[in-house]
């Protein structure tokens, strides 16, 4: 598959056209912080309602860097706690940025890969990433929880820790700068490795090739449909963001700014996909 040098992505949801992206989607897919949920956050039982919906019209996804805990906690017991049937048949994870995926085996979530990095390169992750967060400043000394997470197929650093308060990651870097410079640095130490510019606070290691591009071409390979057919919902729609790859992968990208957002842009696809009644 060609992969593009670059695509244009329209700066607010409101200016993708969902409505003809609807006529050919077979799949819709999903970033998870910033975009189903606030940074670690549970979603919100109205995010789960669309999200429940959506499985009944169309087959659903989650891309994300976070860990499959994560997914458990954000998305999965929302909607176990929901008054209406998700159909867990139709929804597919692909945790720590699509190094991992999982599919509902009919008692319980399956994982069916795991691309895990070897010790050797966890180790030099972790070492490159505390010493260019010193160089940078961005090396917070009492942060909230555990800066740097090995999360066997990804390495994450979360430079406010990772129990800090929403608000606080949200204000730390709205540019993206500070991840960006530190990716960079990261990244010329690694050049074997994908680093990438993450969530609000984090910058994100894994095998390279292995990112969402990667995920949505291997689901997309799953579910015998093609990667243009995939509708992909982010917030990190930047060249430098993780949600990126997915764009240049060929799928119909979606960028959304928060959770409210993407509540809209759900609506929206409920109602093209929702059968006319007469």
């Amino acid at each position: 598959m060609t992969v593009p040098a670059a695509v244009t992505i329209p700066r607010s949801w409101e200016q993708a056209d969902i409505d003809a992206m609807c006529t050919t989607v077979r799949v819709v897919a999903f970033d998870l912080d910033s975009t189903l949920a606030r940074s670690k956050m549970r979603m919100t039982e109205g995010m789960g309602r669309r999200l429940a919906a959506l499985t009944h019209l169309t087959t659903v996804a989650i891309v994300s860097g976070g860990r499959f805990a994560q997914f458990k906690e954000q998305v999965l017991d929302v909607l176990d706690g929901l008054d209406i049937a998700t159909d867990r048949s139709r929804l597919h994870l692909m945790p720590t940025s699509g190094t991992r995926y999982f599919r509902w085996g009919g008692d319980d979530w399956e994982c069916v890969y795991a691309h895990d990095l070897s010790a050797r390169d966890r180790a030099a992750a972790v070492a490159s990433l505390e010493r260019h967060a010193k160089e940078l400043g961005i090396w917070e000394e009492h942060p909230w929880g555990h800066r740097v997470e090995d999360r066997g197929s990804q390495i994450t650093f979360s430079a406010l820790g990772q129990q800090a308060p929403v608000e606080q990651k949200e204000a730390w870097d709205p540019s993206n700068r500070k991840k960006n410079a530190l990716a960079a640095a990261v990244a010329a130490d690694l050049p074997h490795l994908q680093v990438r510019s993450g969530g609000s606070t984090s910058v994100d290691i894994s095998e390279r090739g292995i990112d969402k591009a990667y995920a949505v071409r291997e689901l997309a390979s799953i579910l015998q449909v093609e990667v243009n057919e995939i509708i992909f919902i982010g917030d990190r729609m930047d060249p430098d963001g993780n949600d990126y790859p997915a764009a240049l992968a060929g799928t119909m990208p979606i960028r959304v700014a928060n959770p409210d957002d993407t509540i809209a842009v759900a609506d929206r696809i409920i109602a093209q996909l929702s059968p006319t009644v007469h």
